[in-house]
């Protein structure tokens, strides 16, 4: 879109008159710097990228100056527009990019906001990979009398990629399967990525700690450290990249091998985009995808949308992982002989030696090297995990009724509860303890475990609950899903297979209110906005404030 709008633009005018708005500060730099790239051509041009974690003096200064375009994400450019910093008089342009990504985010008030606000006289482009309705009654709204362009999606795969996907059982075998894919297999990059930016950081701290050189990239990450770790990435200084779909976008790394779909991506579209990454400059490539029993119906998708069948891939069994490690301990110890200075170690050993002279060299050869081992297992067990082989779809697990007593306060009596949110819909106990702490107002310190399965999660709250409590958690959303909560009995505690994703145990009094981690306000994934206050420190708090007389 920018070439087009680009010659719209009035030079001799020192004032904005092209706006984009992109739902991640990435897509902003990325769009800006793509715009003054196109724009080389017209002398004194200027474009703007404005977003959420850089100073507001960095943005002030080029805006008082004067730029003809501003690239931004809606929060900044709101706050740009409610300080008089960012005027939209001269507005000729705007231009919604990945309208349906900002949807997903939570924007779309702000787009509004920010649309109600630009002239009437005004060109707007509206540019989504899908048309959800509500995208749609935005541009029924704003938009006179539109053209609608579609372009052809691309599902086709590149022949030199090959394709394999991994059955796994549960979110703990996921990791399992991935050490043991990445400790046989030899690989130059690779690109690992994952739904959350969460996961992203968890999953290459994970790895590192397992003693592969990774590193994430999402969302969170400021554009200078982002910077570095590509560099590092493209240099060989990485050889692991955790990234997250938008964090990804404009990545080109021709050195990049492998790509690893560790979570399954929403469409084909995506799929095809992600191992993209990989194959490139006539190179061979291999992507690999994690698929749990759930999710077979959307691998299938995939195939049939891609016109690729996908082999499933044959995991490394305990005897080749230990095989390898075998291997790769003789070559330590002939790398390290051949290339260290080893003069010191060897003195220390012999004089060791000779002041215990009962033992051979091997013997302090083998101290030496489970020194070096550290805690870790230097052979994986020769039991074998299912890996998902022997689970079938619908396969139940039994989960208890009786709720634990909380640590703090051991003489509240508790009850388990069912919620009807779990692993499907990418639920964390942490959104279910914030929806519940702020939609029933309650002290944290006074929810118990909670328990969160592939079809249902788990919660113990005190037995006492009002009714009215109840009522206002049955109703409560977390992820756009509404929690739905029940007693659990032995008629309905059949969990689907996949173990649960995450286990909180608290009542310790670690996120009381005022703590370090205490929920936040707003309304977000956790569910609605805080509620109430008032004195929580005397005795447990079960119903929701009543507002105060204003």
């Amino acid at each position: 879109f920018a070439l087009p709008l680009l010659d719209n633009i009035d030079l001799s005018l020192n004032a904005p008159q092209l706006l984009i708005l992109a739902p991640t500060r990435e897509l902003a730099i990325q769009v800006s710097e793509a715009v003054q790239t196109y724009a080389r051509g017209l002398k004194g041009f200027h474009v703007l990228p404005i977003y959420g974690g850089q100073s507001y003096d960095i943005q002030l200064r080029p805006l008082k100056r004067g730029v003809h375009a501003v690239v931004g994400t809606p929060g900044r450019v709101m706050d740009h527009i409610k300080k008089g910093t960012l005027k939209l008089d001269n507005i000729k342009s705007f231009v919604l990019d990945e309208a349906d990504e900002m949807l997903k985010m939570g924007f779309i008030d702000d787009i509004k906001w920010v649309m109600e606000r630009i002239p009437e006289q005004r060109q707007i482009a509206l540019f989504s990979a899908t048309m959800p309705s509500i995208i749609k009654r935005v541009a029924e709204k704003f938009l006179n009398n539109p053209k609608i362009v579609k372009v052809k999606t691309k599902t086709e795969t590149a022949p030199n990629i090959e394709q394999k996907y991994c059955l796994v059982g549960g979110l703990s075998q996921k990791l399992d399967a991935l050490t043991r894919i990445l400790e046989v297999t030899e690989f130059d990059a690779m690109i690992i990525f994952a739904r959350t930016k969460t996961l992203t950081v968890e999953l290459a701290e994970k790895l590192a700690a397992r003693g592969f050189t990774a590193e994430a990239i999402n969302g969170d990450i400021q554009q200078s450290q982002r910077e570095k770790i590509i560099n590092k990435f493209k240099k060989g200084g990485i050889d692991i990249l955790v990234a997250t779909d938008v964090a990804a976008r404009g990545l080109d790394v021709p050195r990049i091998s492998h790509v690893v779909n560790y979570d399954i991506p929403q469409d084909a579209e995506t799929y095809v985009h992600r191992i993209g990454r990989t194959g490139r400059a006539g190179r061979e490539g291999e992507a690999i995808l994690f698929v749990s029993n759930r999710e077979r119906r959307m691998l299938s998708n995939i195939e049939r949308v891609t016109r690729q069948k996908i082999e499933p891939l044959e995991l490394p069994t305990a005897k080749i992982i230990n095989e390898k490690r075998v291997n790769t301990f003789k070559q330590k110890i002939t790398q390290t002989i051949n290339n260290q200075d080893l003069g010191v170690f060897e003195k220390l050993v012999s004089e060791f030696q000779e002041s215990n002279e009962e033992l051979g060299l091997i013997k302090i050869a083998s101290a030496l090297a489970h020194i070096a081992q550290g805690n870790e297992p230097l052979f994986l067990s020769e039991k074998e995990p299912s890996f998902g082989r022997d689970q079938k779809p619908g396969e139940e697990k039994v989960v208890p009724v009786e709720a634990n007593p909380l640590n703090a306060h051991p003489q509240i009596p508790m009850r388990r509860y069912k919620l009807e949110v779990g692993n499907s819909n990418n639920i964390k106990p942490g959104n279910i303890l914030g929806a519940i702490a702020n939609e029933a107002d309650m002290d944290s310190e006074y929810i118990g475990s909670i328990q969160i399965f592939d079809n249902f999660s788990t919660v113990d709250l005190p037995d006492e609950m009002p009714k009215e409590t109840f009522e206002v958690l049955k109703k409560t959303m977390v992820n756009g899903k509404r929690l739905n909560i029940t007693e659990l009995t032995e008629k309905n505690n059949k969990a689907t297979i996949g173990g649960t994703s995450g286990k909180r145990n608290f009542g310790r009094g670690k996120f009381s209110k005022g703590g370090k981690n205490d929920r936040r306000g707003g309304r977000d994934s956790r569910g609605g906005d805080r509620k109430g206050g008032g004195d929580r420190n005397r005795k447990p708090k079960f119903s929701r404030s009543k507002p105060k007389n204003k």
